[in-house]
């Protein structure tokens, strides 16, 4: 599969899986509501749930974009070298060897 169809199944599963917290919430909701506890229970529990799946989705998404920009970075095969290795860790640039 191409990293951007992975990107996309990844996000897919993210979101059906927000569906299901929240489907199971609306079924257990009838008797959660007797009790202020359970009610926060119930609320906290699905809204973590749905941070959480959040957060690894956005941690794909930048993995992603990060990849996109060295990929950007990387010289083409054919492309012609340059005369300058990169940079030391000073920033100044170093003479080829």
């Amino acid at each position: 599969m191409i990293r951007s169809s992975l990107h996309l199944l990844k996000g897919m599963g993210y979101s059906i899986s927000t569906v299901s917290v929240m489907l199971l919430a609306i079924v257990s909701w009838g008797s959660a509501s007797k009790s202020p506890l359970l009610v926060a229970c119930l609320l906290g529990g699905a809204a973590t749930s749905i941070v959480g799946m959040f957060c690894r989705w956005l941690s794909y998404e930048v993995e992603k974009r990060q990849e996109e920009r060295q990929a950007g970075e990387r010289p083409s095969p054919g492309s012609p070298r340059s005369s300058v290795n990169p940079a030391s860790p000073a920033k100044t640039p170093r003479p080829a060897p």
